[in-house]
């Protein structure tokens, strides 16, 4: 292999640790800010697995590009020499990427726990059903008598609303395929499973509207299953939105017209 081949894959690792720089940095690639309580040790813990493969990346990318050169030059040919290798260093090479995981398995476990434990959960006094299903997040709330599933709960399309500062618990159904409720504001993800209820948690520090995605292919129009997160500055600009938004369903089951439309 000629040496120019060498010199090209070192310029597209290089070129590859230089996007992943930039992307990082001001170019509007990357994450959103964090606007979450949980999302702070879900970021860290981000970063210090993208420290540990980046490093790897780099070390093996190194090794790749001086053997390329060593070994690749067109005007030494020589006899190749076989070996059977070397016990002790595949011993190593075998030992460190295991302890590696290992570490990353405990290491996490704290915020995995706080996240996902149905034990860490908190009692909030916020709570919510979002069932998926192609292509639409339907958002139940509670009605006046603070049980879901009645007959004056307070249903939504699209439109989760909550509170800065207040836990937030939903719980999550699909009744068609598999789904991903993914609010990356939130640095929030769980699969949705069809049969299963799943439970999820977060509390947002910042008032504002924040994107919920489907983060699993979940058919054609998978592209357009998108939702609004709306947390309000204080519960009193919650409550009056209750408010608005039950008495309008109030008022459309009274009005029979709204059956005629088909609406």
């Amino acid at each position: 292999m000629h040496r120019l081949w060498t010199l090209l894959f070192g310029a597209a690792a290089v070129f590859a640790v230089g996007i992943f720089f930039w992307a990082a940095g001001k170019s509007g690639y990357w994450f959103p800010e964090n606007v979450s309580v949980i999302g702070v040790d879900i970021d860290h813990l981000y970063w210090v697995i993208t420290w540990i493969t980046g490093i790897t990346f780099v070390v093996v990318m190194v090794l790749f590009l001086w053997f390329l050169w060593k070994y690749g030059d067109e005007r030494r040919p020589g006899k190749a020499v076989f070996t059977h290798g070397n016990h002790t260093l595949e011993t190593v090479w075998t030992a460190v990427p295991a302890a590696i995981l290992v570490f990353i398995a405990v290491y996490q476990y704290g915020a995995w726990k706080e996240a996902k434990f149905r034990s860490h959960m908190p009692d909030s006094p916020l709570h919510a059903r979002v069932l998926a299903g192609q292509f639409e997040w339907r958002i139940r709330y509670p009605g006046p008598d603070r049980e879901l599933y009645t007959d004056d709960d307070v249903e939504q399309v699209n439109l989760l609303h909550a509170w800065k500062d207040q836990d937030i618990v939903l719980q999550l159904e699909s009744r068609d395929v598999l789904h991903s409720f993914f609010v990356p504001a939130a640095r929030m993800k769980q699969d949705m499973v069809p049969g299963m209820k799943q439970n999820m948690w977060f509390q947002i520090t910042r008032a504002g509207e924040y994107e919920i995605a489907c983060a699993e292919l979940c058919g054609w129009g998978h592209y357009k299953m998108k939702g609004h997160l709306i947390v309000h500055e204080t519960k009193a600009d919650f409550d009056r939105w209750y408010q608005e938004a039950l008495g309008r369903q109030n008022a459309d089951q009274r009005d029979p017209s709204i059956w005629e439309r088909g609406e």
